[in-house]
């Protein structure tokens, strides 16, 4: 008994030092090549001018730490897509807010970086939820929880640190139950302390990266039970995130 508890923490560790590794080592190498590369600059809620290279960074490092475990097809599903999808928003996005906005652009025949975002990740987390889960209603369900995730830890990411310290907070328990929640723990564990000085900022790339990765943990760990309980929550923060996004754009500058 003890032989085999010592060899699950083990592996979770083995995890989490691998994404947390994999992602430090990204990040360093992306601010010596780039430095101060204008591409890979924003401005911050306060005004100040912060890289951008923790969002592949995390990416990667979530998409490798989740490797070693099992599951790691759907895991690895999820998080390229929702790192794509969120890097495409980075690079091209709009100041359209609110899944309202977007789809009434396509609805007008344009395909806009959140429609992009809305459609890639759903199908992703559908797909990653069928190679999960055996029964459609649970397929359905985790497809829900892990597209709802990824978007729910973008919406907090509107400060420094508050995406990656709700990652580490959410992963913690995830970790008695696999070995996935491990990789988006490791991974948002190598950049908080750059995230909080206001040095890089995840951009929709990593949050959608971690928040995929999270919500595959969360999926592949939860019964039907959880499932639903866990699908019900993510809409209802995805409906009042979109009613906060929708008055912050009716409301006059």
């Amino acid at each position: 008994m003890i032989e085999k508890c010592s060899r699950v923490i083990g592996g979770r560790l083995a995890v989490l030092g691998i994404a947390a590794g994999v992602t430090r080592v990204v990040y360093t190498g992306m601010r010596r090549r780039r430095g101060s590369d204008q591409r890979w600059q924003r401005q911050n809620h306060a005004g100040r001018t912060v890289d951008m290279y923790a969002g592949p960074a995390v990416t990667v490092g979530a998409l490798l730490g989740a490797m070693p475990a099992e599951r790691r097809g759907a895991a690895a599903l999820a998080v390229l897509t929702a790192g794509a999808c969120g890097a495409y928003d980075d690079r091209y996005g709009d100041d359209r807010r609110g899944f309202r906005a977007h789809l009434g652009a396509l609805r007008g025949g344009e395909i806009t970086s959140g429609a992009v975002k809305l459609l890639g990740i759903g199908a992703a987390g559908l797909a990653a939820g069928a190679l999960l889960k055996e029964r459609p209603l649970d397929q359905v369900l985790a497809g829900v929880v892990i597209a709802g995730t990824a978007h729910a830890v973008n919406l907090v990411d509107v400060r420094p640190g508050r995406a990656v310290l709700a990652v580490l907070g959410l992963a913690a328990p995830g970790l008695l139950r696999g070995p996935l929640a491990a990789a988006p723990m490791g991974a948002a564990a190598a950049v908080v302390a750059d995230d909080l000085g206001e040095r890089t900022m995840l951009g929709d790339a990593g949050a959608h990266a971690l928040g995929a990765a999270l919500g595959t943990a969360m999926a592949a760990g939860s019964g039907r039970i959880g499932l639903a309980v866990h699908a019900a929550a993510v809409v209802m923060a995805a409906v009042y995130g979109d009613e906060v996004s929708r008055c912050a754009a009716d409301s006059p500058m």
